[in-house]
């Protein structure tokens, strides 16, 4: 036991060290063959293995003596494990993933390294910054520094079931239809595809009941709209007409979903369309290989599915960012082989490597406008674009500040008393502001 402690202790120093401004002095190296350097990573759990297994050893052929072990948390612990870590006095990761709105958050602990100042030095010539889309890339930015780089890029897209809109006789959805035209259709999207009288199909699955992500449905919309969350002063602004009626549109699509709708959060409305019981979903895009191509996961075939951005509003379509970015710790002695894998993982061939094997969407320009290794991904490539698009103009993401979680939190908890019917939209967006104000308040702004 002691011995399994005292390599346990070395390992740990070997991964990360107690001075602040180690990195800065030395990166240490990306290791040799006799003097091999080991990293450790925090993830979400959703893909930590699947990186351990089959990106790691992509990895590995570029740099075979930097030895990685990627640790999967849970998506609800994740934050809370990366700012305990990253105030640590011995931290044991030396690069943390951060969901969209975290980057503030950790960053305002003073354990992030600036990628292009702090390790400017150690970045390869044509990693190309200027590549990468503005949309994704600004989700790793905070007060002028470029905390992370995105590693898994996602945002809110709009599937569609080609079979069951033949089969109610709807067009299919376009990128230029509008949510009146949508919300038109979707009674007809409600239907009895056995011919037992009842129905057996309904017209849309998204997010439903309390969860921090369900907000994001409604500032879509929102968005599409040309109205945004906060003002240039960080006070509420959602509180409008324009703000209830997209609300009550988040609301009013329950009418047209599966019984039971109302508790769904991420699992439930992502097996419904899977299922085939669903004609349309609004979902995180990350989603399309195991909806469209996956036969383990999904009962449908890829000519079945449709992908583009969400339904327009009175200012465009519709979208909503929600990036993975890699970020490294100010604390890592390994800061050189830590920027070598994130570095890698979002350079050019890595990103292609990614998309093509695993399906993660890339960030990039190139990647985006290049012939995709797998034919499946086309029309991918053009739903991305078009959303990313979406995204920069309507600027559709969740607050650029350390207390976004918080106003997150107050959004999911307030619209959510909307959805059951407790308050109505009106009476929900007025008590979410007042809170959001009494906390930005009390934060300084």
């Amino acid at each position: 036991m002691a011995g399994g402690l005292a390599a346990a202790v070395a390992f740990s120093l070997a991964a990360c060290g107690s001075d602040p401004d180690a990195a800065a002095v030395d990166g240490g190296g990306v290791g040799t063959a006799e003097k091999p350097v080991a990293i450790r990573m925090l993830a979400n759990d959703a893909f930590a293995r699947q990186w351990q297994e089959q990106m790691v050893p992509e990895f590995n052929k570029v740099y075979p003596h930097i030895k990685v072990t990627i640790d999967g948390v849970p998506y609800g612990d994740l934050l809370a494990k990366e700012m305990l870590e990253l105030t640590a006095p011995e931290p044991t990761y030396d690069i943390v993933l951060a969901d969209d709105p975290w980057i503030p958050q950790l960053a305002k602990t003073g354990g992030l390294l600036d990628l292009k100042a702090d390790l400017g030095r150690y970045t390869k010539p044509d990693y190309d910054w200027a590549d990468f889309n503005a949309g994704p890339l600004a989700a790793g930015e905070w007060q002028g520094k470029q905390y992370g780089v995105p590693v898994r890029s996602n945002l809110l897209l709009m599937f569609y079931n080609r079979s069951l809109y033949a089969k109610a006789g709807v067009p299919e959805p376009t990128p230029a239809l509008t949510w009146a035209q949508y919300l038109e259709q979707a009674p007809k999207l409600v239907q009895d595809t056995n011919g037992d009288g009842k129905p057996d199909a309904w017209a849309v699955g998204t997010y439903f009941t309390k969860d921090a992500l369900t907000p994001t449905i409604w500032q879509t919309i929102l968005n599409s709209n040309g109205g945004q969350l906060l003002d240039a002063d960080n006070k509420a602004a959602f509180h409008t007409p324009e703000g209830v009626a997209a609300l009550q549109t988040h609301i009013d699509l329950l009418k047209y979903a599966p019984p039971g709708a109302a508790t769904y959060q991420f699992n439930e409305p992502l097996e419904a369309f899977r299922q085939g019981k669903t004609a349309t979903m609004f979902m995180w895009g990350s989603v399309y290989r195991g909806t469209a191509i996956d036969p383990k996961t999904t009962t449908l075939k890829p000519e079945q599915v449709g992908i583009q951005v969400m339904p327009v509003g009175s200012a465009g379509a519709g979208a909503h960012r929600g990036m993975w970015s890699a970020a490294v710790a100010k604390k890592s002695k390994q800061s050189e082989a830590a920027w070598a894998l994130v570095q890698w993982l979002t350079s050019k061939e890595g990103e292609k490597w990614q998309s093509g094997t695993l399906g993660v969407f890339p960030a990039r320009t190139s990647t985006l406008t290049s012939t995709p290794a797998q034919p499946w991904l086309a029309p991918v490539f053009k739903a991305i674009l078009d959303g990313y698009a979406a995204m920069e103009k309507g600027r559709m993401w969740r607050p650029r500040l350390p207390e976004a979680d918080a106003v997150q939190q107050i959004l999911a908890t307030q619209t959510s008393r909307a959805m059951s019917g407790q308050a109505t939209a009106d009476q929900a967006l007025q008590t979410a502001a007042d809170e959001i104000d009494k906390l930005l308040k009390s934060k300084g702004y």
